[in-house]
């Protein structure tokens, strides 16, 4: 089945996981794919992998630490010199820090890595994605932000860190940024749209010590599996069905009324210009986008 044929995706965090699930997927449907891994080792590997079993050999691999907004320039600067187009985005690579991290820029991990790199990476893409249209955005959130609170007096939490709390921030800000982007770039082709996947049966959260432990085997038991996690963000990038569909979250390929804060267009606006200020990039209003 060659329903992606032609189409350029990138999806991040793609040598493990739903990432990797997701990647997989859309080589099947014949898309060609880059996947963004930190590791070259491991992103070979899996390159290599599903070149194999998908009978596609237009599986690319491109290398990015995603806690570095320098990696992140340099890796869509890559991918433009490469690629003239881009169909499909999925921002999906984030993780769950026990204890408080600083990136090499200077920003807590969690919310750089779960928040800023989706808002960096996408902003610098989006020349090449309305370049390409119909394109599609989708960014992997969590049911987590229902709980999540953006502390715009503390972003970086250097008060008070907590995993769990730091979590729910970047996932809530990942539907502020997928709202806002939504209406920013309504009437141009690209849709963008979010995924909150549910307990995923990945590797996620590992790396804790003591209780922390628990949390990934926890996944384990009772999440999905990562190829089941990764549906609706395959339907997403691939579906004839969702064509057009923008603005929206989804819950097991349907579609899920979200948070009352994430709907909160001030809160998304506020969050939209605070990104812009944290990751260099031109202030700007929704008319010059």
């Amino acid at each position: 089945m060659q329903l992606m044929q032609h189409k350029i995706c990138m999806v991040t965090g793609a040598t493990s996981g739903m990432g990797k699930a997701t990647a997989a997927a859309l080589a099947q449907l014949g898309a060609t794919v880059i996947l963004v891994a930190r590791d070259q080792r491991k992103g070979e590997v899996v390159r290599d992998e599903i070149r194999t079993q998908s009978g596609n050999p237009q599986v690319d691999v491109l290398y990015a630490d995603l806690a570095s907004q320098q990696a992140i320039r340099d890796l869509a600067a890559t991918f433009k010199q490469r690629y003239q187009h881009l169909h499909v985005l999925v921002n999906n690579a984030g993780g769950l820090f026990f204890r408080r991290e600083t990136t090499v820029d200077g920003l807590e991990m969690t919310f750089a890595v779960d928040h800023l790199a989706y808002f960096l990476l996408t902003n610098l893409l989006l020349d090449v994605l309305t370049a390409s249209v119909p394109a599609r955005i989708i960014n992997v959130s969590s049911n987590a932000e229902r709980i999540g609170k953006i502390a715009f007096d503390d972003l970086q939490r250097k008060r008070r860190y907590s995993a769990f709390p730091a979590y729910a921030q970047a996932k809530l800000g990942n539907l502020l940024f997928t709202y806002e982007l939504a209406r920013r770039l309504a009437g141009t082709g690209v849709t963008v749209n979010a995924v909150t996947p549910g307990p995923v049966a990945t590797s996620f959260g590992s790396g804790g010590r003591g209780l922390r432990k628990i949390v990934p085997l926890v996944f384990r038991v009772i999440g999905i599996r990562a190829e089941e996690g990764a549906q609706t963000a395959i339907d997403l990038a691939s579906s004839p069905a969702l064509e057009g569909v923008t603005g929206k979250v989804f819950y097991h390929s349907k579609e899920l009324q979200s948070s009352p804060q994430s709907r909160d267009v001030a809160l998304q606006q506020r969050l939209w210009q605070v990104s812009e200020t944290l990751t260099g990039l031109p202030v700007t209003t929704a008319q010059q986008l």
